[in-house]
């Protein structure tokens, strides 16, 4: 058996070899097929059976959701496996070459400098005026390889298995003209017998040269910025699983992923669904750890900013399993999707690995770019390309690295990562019996929920089912004004933007979606974009904050009670300090700043916070006081 040719593989067949468990390795064979929609994903043959698939799902596959990419054409392949065998992670190891693997002319396609430019604008330009509260911009470590390119991709496969630590997936897939090879630590989403799990990881402590310490984690653990980096990407996969699942998805964690040379902070989020298992993977493209929130805006900002394709960067792998045995309408297939990240391409003998790094108002830029050097050279150093520091995660000089021991039990970092869920909202953390509240207070109603291009309405829409009423979501751009008409309330929806904007399509019906409501006298809730574009009709001023308010978690007075919300807004409606009253309408407002943070009068309330966000320890309550009202 060669090296060039291990597991008796065909020297010129596609092939992958994945490692989920760290202990087996799994090769997969069989032709490769490459389809336009995730729809075409051929998971039954002609003749009805079904077949075990591993599809790459590049990024540009968001066209399905209607939102913007630079558009290479990158191929949905699918691997259509006719053999899957495993073997013990040692015999693999023999069998893998291990020669290293030179590279040239190796180095970063942005430089550094211009790369921290791209942030500074993105923080000014895009989260400063309401775009959105975080996003992900990359750059790629490029190099050339002169090697084969199916030896290059199983000396780093192997590389990986033996240097690096903690991947959800270590995989290689070669298939024509194409090798991916990596180490993903996150699950993007998966789904086994009916229970969906998805899995967002954020914030990136690098160890130091030696090893992590207790001392420099809990120093990462108290950043703010990595803290409320974390909460916003769990509240955008929250607007995801209440998507896919009946029970809107539960949280638990947090916890550590810890790598060879990085860790992270992690929760893992849970719910059912009865959807086909390639519906649940167009609903969920892609992970905001990747991409930014909200989703749809967050693509038209890498699309401005990102220079080039993305490819296979921050898509997933996506395995289709058959399930053993499966009830009349049920999904036949189980899935497995790890984020395509911590991954190097080789095509056409030229090295790509492409890192980002997450946005938020409290980024440095020099501190992102330094974040986009760690995770290249997580990659790169696991594949031999650059120094390896394989010394273990120690708390003195003294302790042995030969002993490597998880931070993760050390039961001061474990109290400060737990002291992070007393700052959350309850309903997600505990399960739910139902779907519905069927004793409900709003039991027997109707409510419309009108997307505004920010999907935590699917969050609201999951609160107001629990809440009792029979709800329904719409796109501003579709929905109807017999529809306006027609429920018993609307929620007029959150969004980025400038609510001012005078020609902005999305700006002009959201200002009719409002109107209609309140020209009709009929309940209206409006939340944080609506509820400026309510205060704007009512005749309430509109400014810019100083900073953004993305991710923040404020205690407020809303109507004589204190309520523990989270924001993401950027523009404000605001009062004279002391203005409690504007014409017939209450006004909830700071007292210093005026700044209003929500509004009631004759069948209508709205609140500049998102009372769905994981951040609104309050928000269910205060939920159900403005609805009465509105109701009322």
């Amino acid at each position: 058996m060669t090296a060039s040719a291990p597991f008796d593989l065909d020297p010129r067949a596609p092939f992958a070899l994945l490692c989920r468990d760290g202990a087996t390795v799994e090769v997969l064979t069989g032709e490769v097929v490459d389809v336009p929609l995730l729809a075409d994903i051929p998971l039954a043959s002609t003749d009805g059976h079904a077949r075990e698939v591993l599809a790459l799902v590049p990024f540009r596959q968001v066209v399905e959701r209607g939102f913007d990419c630079h558009d290479d054409g990158a191929p949905l392949r699918c691997l259509v496996v006719d053999e899957h065998r495993s073997l013990p992670l040692e015999d693999a190891l023999a069998q893998l070459p291990a020669d290293p693997v030179p590279l040239a002319e190796a180095g970063f396609d942005l430089p550094d400098e211009e790369y921290a430019e791209i942030v500074r604008r993105v923080i000014a330009d895009e989260i400063g005026r309401g775009e959105g509260a975080n996003f992900v911009i990359r750059r790629d470590f490029t190099a050339s390889v002169d090697t084969d390119a199916r030896t290059a991709g199983l000396t780093w496969f192997r590389a990986l298995l033996e240097h690096e630590r903690g991947a959800y997936w270590t995989f290689l897939v070669v298939t024509p003209g194409h090798v991916a090879v990596g180490a993903s630590p996150e699950a993007h989403v998966s789904a086994e017998d009916g229970v969906v799990t998805m899995n967002p990881i954020s914030g990136t402590f690098r160890h130091p040269h030696g090893g992590a310490t207790a001392a420099a984690l809990t120093e990462f653990l108290e950043s703010t910025k990595e803290t409320e980096e974390l909460f916003m990407v769990v509240d955008e996969e929250l607007k995801m699983m209440s998507a896919v699942c009946s029970d809107g998805g539960r949280i638990t964690g947090p916890h550590l992923k810890e790598m060879s040379r990085l860790t992270h902070t992690e929760y893992v989020l849970r719910g059912r669904s009865r959807l086909d298992p390639r519906d649940i993977l167009r609903e969920t493209m892609f992970a905001p750890t990747v991409t930014g929130s909200p989703m749809q805006n967050a693509c038209t900002v890498i699309t401005r900013y990102e220079r080039a394709p993305r490819g296979y960067y921050s898509g997933v792998a996506a395995l289709f399993t058959p399930r053993a045995e499966t009830a009349a309408g049920e999904p036949t297939h189980d899935l497995d999707a790890p984020i395509l990240i911590r991954t190097a391409y080789l095509e056409d003998g030229r090295l790509r690995v492409p890192v980002g790094a997450t946005l938020v108002r409290h980024s440095d830029p020099y501190g992102e770019v330094g974040e986009t050097h760690g995770k290249a050279a997580g990659v790169l150093g696991a594949i031999g390309a650059v120094e390896r520091d394989d010394a273990a995660s120690v708390d003195d000089e003294d302790a042995p690295a030969a002993r490597p021991r998880r931070l993760a039990d050390d039961p001061a970092i474990a109290e400060l990562l737990a002291s992070r869920n007393a700052r959350l909202a309850s309903f997600w953390l505990n399960p739910q019996d139902s779907v519905a509240a069927v004793d409900g207070p709003f039991t027997g109603r109707s409510a419309l929920v009108v997307d505004a291009e920010d999907r935590f309405t699917t969050m609201l829409a999951h609160q107001l089912r629990h809440l009792g009423f029979a709800v329904a979501i719409a796109p501003w751009n579709e929905v109807g004004d017999d529809a306006l008409r027609g429920a018993d309330l609307v929620v007029s929806g959150p969004g980025p933007g400038d609510p001012r904007d005078p020609d902005s399509a999305r700006m002009i019906r959201m200002r009719e979606v409002v109107g209609t409501r309140l020209e009709a006298g009929a309940p209206l809730l409006a939340v944080c974009l609506s509820h400026q574009i309510l205060a704007d009709r009512l005749g309430i001023g509109l400014a810019p904050l100083a900073a953004p308010h993305q991710g923040l978690q404020k205690s407020v007075d809303v109507f004589g009670r204190p309520a523990s919300i989270g924001f993401y807004n950027t523009f404000t409606a605001r009062v004279p300090a002391g203005t409690d009253r504007v014409g017939e309408t209450e006004v909830s407002a700071d007292p210093i700043s005026g700044d209003v943070y929500a509004l009631r009068g004759p069948g209508y309330a709205s609140v500049q916070g998102h009372l769905e966000s994981i951040l609104s320890r309050d928000g269910l309550e205060t939920l159900e006081r403005l609805v009465s009202h509105a109701l009322a």
